[in-house]
């Protein structure tokens, strides 16, 4: 039986938060993860997604996926219960995909969002890849949404026809295409079935994938500049296309920084610009002073613009 979303899923902008630690034992750090969460909420961003790329679910336990899960939770709660909470929950196995979305609906997670299984690639088939995610979304709890993310999934790149056919089960409602192509959001957004959101997956093309159809970004940079993401959605949705255009720019300038460096550079700006969040677990290390120094420089322009936003 399928579960009933309380938190619908809506058009707009959510964040892919980063994970924190503490920084002498590694232990994950709730009591900023409830901090970010809430400032996010502040900023007015539509949702949040946990255990993402930048939220390295690779580095973490079980135990600690449900503790970022339920600490997320409960700080939208307190600010706006409404929110909607989309867990990230690909692993290796089908078995253990659908124990992950069991997981997230008990810790407080509203939707799924899963990655191709992707370690024994050449040993699968397109076949066996959708019949994984049919699995997956009969036997989860909630709502599934894909993650077509080639770069994370050694390169396994889905195509619209894939995605098109996943789309059909009732319980598969949403995509996010890391892919950054526009032409597949196009055919995607246009050919679904209605109700099934096509998200970008990355605020650099913010306004591509609105322009082609699609209901918003799932974009990492909006940990630091959120209220900046958002404004370019609201300018493009109110017809002031070319101070959406402005704005995309910076963002993107930004968002190709955040590319470059990934959730390192990001948790590394969190640090300069709001004092938490420099460390990530290793083997990953934090940036060297100078380049530090040199991410605080590349991220000024969108931090400003950010900063504007928020004193308004």
């Amino acid at each position: 039986m399928l579960a009933i979303v309380h938190r619908p899923l809506k058009p707009g902008i959510y964040v892919p938060t980063v994970a924190f630690f503490d920084a002498h034992s590694e232990d994950v750090d709730l009591a900023t993860t409830a901090l970010h969460a809430t400032y996010l909420i502040q900023a007015g961003v539509t949702g949040i997604v946990v255990q993402g790329s930048n939220g390295e679910a690779v580095h973490l336990s079980r135990e600690e996926r449900d503790q970022i899960t339920s600490t997320t939770r409960r700080a939208l709660d307190d600010r706006s219960p409404s929110t909607p909470l989309i867990v990230g929950c690909g692993a290796a196995s089908t078995r253990e995909t659908i124990q992950l979305c069991k997981d997230a609906e008990a810790a407080g997670g509203d939707y799924a969002l899963i990655l191709p299984p992707s370690y024994y690639k050449s040993l699968l088939s397109t076949e066996d890849i959708l019949n994984h995610f049919w699995l997956v979304a009969s036997a989860s709890p909630i709502p599934v949404l894909v993650y077509n993310f080639p770069g994370a999934s050694s390169g396994l790149d889905l195509s619209s026809d894939d995605i098109l056919a996943l789309a059909k089960h009732p319980n598969i409602v949403g995509v996010k295409l890391t892919c950054g192509n526009t032409g597949k959001l196009a055919r995607i957004a246009a050919e679904a079935k209605p109700g099934f959101l096509t998200f970008g997956g990355s605020a650099d093309f913010t306004l591509q994938t609105l322009v082609a159809g699609g209901h918003g970004v799932i974009g990492g940079v909006a940990n630091l500049i959120p209220r900046l993401s958002v404004k370019v959605m609201k300018l493009y949705q109110a017809g002031q296309v070319e101070e959406a255009q402005r704005l995309q720019a910076v963002v993107a300038r930004a968002d190709w920084q955040a590319i470059k460096g990934g959730f390192v550079a990001v948790k590394s700006a969190l640090q300069t610009y709001r004092g938490y969040g420099a460390l990530p677990r290793r083997p990953c290390v934090v940036p060297s002073n100078a380049q530090v120094t040199a991410l605080k420089e590349a991220f000024a322009e969108a931090m400003e613009a950010e900063k504007q936003l928020e004193q308004a």
